[in-house]
């Protein structure tokens, strides 16, 4: 068993993440291609002399179980079925085949967006968001982190702000931003702002102190440790940071496209939800989570070359 203080080799590491996926997938067939496992429900093929049975319906077991034995105890046709799971849970090959099937069909209605433009749309309103709310937190989170006076000045309502729940804003949000992409782009900034205000700031006080120490010994000044000691030191780390912060922008993303008009993939999500098809909303869902994946590999692949030096940016 390999531990804490070990390195694991590349192609153990490559079969240990190919295992990661491949034990959630086999439990989900399991469930999905396994009557004696779950299957709680009776799809009707045949509703027999049970008129309120419909073909293609799913009722509980129980309750065919209990209309079949009335039919056989008063002589009629019994109704037939097979066991299947709610319609929540759809099989791993319903998935992959409405996954298919989104980008390639058209939209019913005619004005619609196609599933990959509403993938972009959603997209482009995360990486947005995620800028802005870098383009603040970043500098404010490294100075909260060198100054005790900006810190003690910032952190206190930082701290406050982040437990107010970002949706909580939504109405105010769109009364001063309108109904479009703007208050959802808002929405984003204020449930990560103010986290990464404060993790970065904690991060960049791990910093040695011996190398500031150290710079001040060789004569240098608040304003340049602070650039060229303090800054690249805690860099790799910030990255690495960023790498789990734009994961909680995704978080926020179904919620702040529901604010406003319906748009992106949220829009896609709640109008498959509103028609029972539950294998298209998990093909959504599933497609958030490969692109969210592939996102956090390009920059943990990134990473590894800005920071070489830097055994903590792998």
């Amino acid at each position: 068993m390999a531990y804490v203080a070990s390195e694991l080799s590349a192609s153990k590491k490559l079969y240990l993440g190919f295992c990661s996926f491949l034990i959630p997938i086999l439990l989900w067939c399991a469930v999905s291609y396994l009557p004696f496992i779950w299957h709680p429900q009776v799809q009707i093929t045949n509703s027999g002399s049970t008129t309120f049975l419909q073909v293609g319906s799913r009722v509980d077991k129980a309750i065919f179980y209990s209309e079949a034995q009335n039919a056989v105890n008063h002589d009629q046709a019994p109704p037939q079925g097979k066991l299947v799971n709610p319609i929540y849970l759809p099989a791993p090959h319903e998935v992959a085949l409405a996954l298919v099937t989104a980008f390639t069909t058209a939209p019913v209605q005619a004005d619609a967006p196609w599933f990959h433009q509403s993938l972009w749309h959603s997209i482009k309103i995360v990486f947005t968001a995620f800028f802005i709310s870098s383009l603040i937190g970043i500098p404010l989170g490294i100075l909260c982190g060198f100054s005790k006076t900006i810190s003690q000045l910032t952190e206190p309502f930082v701290e406050f702000f982040r437990y107010l729940p970002a949706p909580a804003f939504g109405a105010l949000a769109v009364a001063i931003l309108g109904i479009n992409d703007a208050p959802k782009i808002a929405i984003i900034v204020i449930g990560t702002l103010f986290q990464q205000i404060l993790i970065i700031a904690n991060t960049t006080r791990l910093v040695d102190k011996s190398l500031i120490e150290a710079g001040f010994t060789l004569g240098t000044n608040p304003f340049k440790s602070l650039f060229n000691v303090v800054i690249p030191a805690a860099l790799p780390d910030i990255y690495r940071d960023l790498r789990v912060l734009l994961g909680w922008a995704w978080t926020y993303l179904i919620v702040s496209e529901l604010i406003g008009t319906t748009s992106g993939i949220t829009w896609f999500i709640t109008q498959q939800a509103r028609y029972q098809n539950f294998d298209n909303v998990y093909a959504a869902i599933l497609i958030i989570g490969v692109i969210g994946l592939l996102c956090d590999v390009v920059l943990m692949k990134l990473g590894q070359r800005l920071f070489k030096w830097k055994l903590g940016a792998k």
